[in-house]
């Protein structure tokens, strides 16, 4: 089973890095809260601003080799200087505490489990309209989007597995899975209280190194970011398993506990 995290290895060219497949370019900054989370100015990961000084991503982006040492918001080509952009330097990673302290395995499903993280930056962004914006946090803990509803993700990089990077923003449609049938296809790897899958169907979605990006579900108002894309299985665009994302509703608790504890710490300082 080729089942992958999304998270590219990474020299610092940013050779390899890759991203959704399908669907098409987005209209530029039509997501302001779009996080390029990077290394040495390539990008690695994405994220979402959900506070004007933390960005919500993926844990298994915490690589111990190369470190994550910045966040650029703001952008659509993120291959270019845009005035719109804000490059801003990471105090602090902050990942789920049952997320595994050492790196295992990917044979080891528990290296697939909490698989969400907060980053500190060290500066707040500067909010600008259509450019740099927060999305805001689900209202309900444990919020569940039925199986069918249409869905949406978004990232920078490769438009399919083994072909060059891109540096513009994409954007891709997809539909969620039966929690079932994502059960049944990834066994132990997945867990139904704090994940979420969409339905492969090789058209759409995304791929290897576009982890910590949004999952947006429901129309207009309605619309909340509901996940974390998080890993499939090589190549992108398989039909044989889901792509799956972590719940953002199930972790409210813990994202809304963090944000208070930084709260009282500024405070107090």
């Amino acid at each position: 089973m080729l089942v992958f995290l999304l998270l590219s290895h990474l020299s610092l060219s940013g050779a390899v890095q890759s991203g959704i497949f399908g669907g098409g370019e987005a209209k530029p900054h039509s997501r302001p809260y779009m996080a390029s989370l990077q290394i040495g100015r390539s990008h690695s990961c994405g994220g979402v601003l959900i506070r004007e000084d933390f960005v919500l991503t993926a844990a298994h982006c915490l690589n111990p080799s190369v470190r994550l040492d910045s966040v650029v918001l703001g952008a659509h080509n993120i291959g270019k200087k845009e005035k719109s952009q804000q490059r801003i330097g990471i105090s602090e990673f902050i990942p789920h505490p049952n997320y595994p302290k050492k790196k295992l395995s990917d044979d080891d499903p528990r290296a697939f489990h909490h698989d969400i993280m907060l980053l500190k930056l060290q500066t707040k962004a500067k909010l600008k309209k259509k450019k740099v914006e927060v999305l805001q946090l689900p209202d309900k803990v444990g919020e569940k989007i039925p199986a069918g509803v249409q869905c949406e993700v978004a990232g920078w990089g490769r438009r399919c597995f083994g072909k060059p990077a891109e540096s513009v923003l994409y954007e891709a449609k997809v539909k969620l899975e039966q929690p079932a049938k994502c059960e049944n296809k990834w066994e132990e790897y997945y867990d139904q209280a704090q994940m979420t899958c969409s339905v492969s169907d090789g058209k759409e979605g995304f791929c290897q190194g576009d982890s910590g990006g949004p999952l947006i579900c429901g129309k207009g108002k309605a619309k909340i970011l509901y996940g974390l894309t998080a890993y499939n299985e090589e190549p992108c665009d398989t039909t044989d398993k889901p792509e799956v994302y972590m719940k953002v509703p199930h972790y409210l608790p813990w994202i809304k506990n963090v944000l208070s504890a930084n709260d009282a710490l500024q405070t107090k300082t």
